[in-house]
């Protein structure tokens, strides 16, 4: 190791495949006492079966942490580009449209 590193960091590897990124347009939050589940889901429309892309299972403790570093990211995000709009109504929003005309054969 070298003299000058400072070891309370880390390095941290991102690969090529995962660096590829994983759309998701769903996100579904489950937790028990121990752990929060976060599934990433993907629909496409006239597709009836939707598929979780990528899971990520954090502590609550990392999910906490988690919620305040996206905060604070929206807020850096908005303060460059304006606020996010968000879509009128109760409920999730489910993109099932895609906001363009529908398909027809």
């Amino acid at each position: 190791m070298p003299e000058n590193r400072d070891p309370n960091q880390i390095s941290i590897e991102l690969n090529e495949e995962v660096a590829q990124g994983i759309y998701s347009n769903l996100a579904v939050i489950t937790h028990s006492p121990s752990e929060f589940v976060v599934d990433f889901v993907r629909i496409m429309p006239g597709i009836p079966k939707a598929q979780v892309k990528s899971r990520i299972i954090l502590t609550p403790e990392h999910a906490k942490r988690f919620v305040a570093a996206l905060q604070d990211n929206i807020a850096k995000y908005e303060s460059v580009h304006g606020p996010i709009r968000e879509a009128k109504g109760s409920g999730p929003v489910m993109p099932l449209s895609f906001g363009g005309p529908t398909a027809q054969a």
